[in-house]
């Protein structure tokens, strides 16, 4: 494996004792104190995480909105001006190449958000489909750009001491361009935690600079910064889904649960009549599922009913804020109902859990 690459903080987090570890192919904090302390900080006050590594493309020009719709499975015609939602490419054979989210600046204007371990893939993967759309530019501005999440309940507190764009007026799924700090960007309200928070998006010459102004003046709100290992722990609570646990090119939507993001009514698009199928002959499902004995459920663990394996747990952990082993599983979709006992192998030993709502964990979105 070559040299590790590094966001524009690196040397920021070493600077404040973080534990640095490999993220694909990316040196990142997975926590300063510890995983617990910053999940219920997060839940209880606020947190900014460093999300640099994330990945954005500009889609740009005539032929943009014909080139998203074509490879996203969400109907890009829903979405107007200044506002975002969340999509998965797929394959033909309905895979997800990957999970994103869509910002629309206007009819030919925008951002792609993808993970960071499929950046490249992706990038690729839009280009090689781009030849029926060639009044469409794409332009990878990973690397020029910084993206800072401030997630919990003292959030816009915070922020709105830096800005005067009116953050009680941003909704969710909406975005604005302004400056923070004096300093040009683009702020969302999307979230990954199960919290209120935000989406910074800027130049990465400032990150150094934004990281240190929010962390000073967020003092008096109880900001801390966190870590991939609770924000790892707050999005299995959350029941969001990661690539390559919940999402992967052998999991089509439909199985992931996000079936909500397909939207087989619009025009022809990737992977739509592998999707019309899939969504017919569904199979097997995710689910989120609560440990009853005292485990922890890890990922590739076997799942069971009845003495039958049904399936594998694809994320788990134990909740800082439940105080229990939680998490999701892909399983036989004839044994997904809601309170269904189950059995989870840990180190060859069963131990019971029972499925339960997706999200585990919900707060009231006064913003919704």
């Amino acid at each position: 494996m070559g040299e590790l690459r590094k966001t524009p903080l690196n040397d920021s987090h070493v600077r404040l004792g973080a534990k640095m570890v490999e993220f694909s192919g990316w040196s990142m904090p997975v926590y300063y104190s510890s995983v617990i302390d910053e999940h219920l900080g997060v839940r209880k006050k606020c947190g900014l995480f460093d999300v640099s590594h994330m990945g954005e493309f500009f889609v740009e020009g005539s032929g943009a909105f014909r080139l998203i719709q074509k490879v996203i499975t969400n109907d890009l015609g829903s979405l107007s001006d200044g506002k975002a939602f969340y999509s998965s490419m797929c394959n033909e054979r309905g895979g997800v190449v990957d999970d994103l989210f869509v910002y629309r600046f206007d009819a030919n204007k925008f951002m792609l958000v993808v993970n960071a371990a499929n950046v490249e893939k992706d990038f690729n993967w839009i280009l090689n489909h781009k030849d029926f759309f060639e009044d469409a530019t794409i332009i990878d501005k990973t690397d020029e750009m910084a993206k800072l999440d401030l997630q919990g309940p003292r959030s816009e507190e915070v922020l709105q001491g830096l800005t005067d764009l009116r953050l009680g007026d941003l909704r969710r799924f909406c975005f604005f361009e302004g400056r923070v700090n004096g300093i040009p960007m683009i702020v969302s309200r999307t979230g990954y935690t199960g919290e209120d928070g935000f989406e910074l998006y800027f130049d990465s010459s400032k990150a150094v600079e934004m990281w240190y102004k929010l962390l000073s003046v967020g003092e008096e709100f109880g900001i801390r910064p966190v870590g991939l290992g609770a924000r790892d722990t707050l999005r299995i609570e959350a029941g969001y889904s990661l690539y390559g646990h919940e999402l992967s090119e052998q999991i089509n939507p439909f199985e992931a649960g996000i079936g909500f993001a397909v939207k087989l009514d619009k025009d022809d698009f990737i992977g739509k009549e592998a999707l019309s199928r899939a969504k017919e002959d569904l199979k097997r499902k995710i689910v989120a599922f609560e440990m009853t004995d005292r485990g922890i459920a890890r990922e590739g663990y076997p799942v069971f009913v009845g003495g039958r394996e049904i399936g594998y747990v694809s994320s788990g952990t134990m909740s800082p804020t439940f105080r229990k082993g939680v998490g999701m599983a892909l399983i036989d979709v004839g044994e997904a109902s809601l309170e269904n006992e189950i059995h989870i192998k840990i180190r060859e030993k069963l131990y019971k859990g029972k499925i339960v709502k997706r999200p585990i964990y919900a707060f009231n979105d006064k913003n919704d």
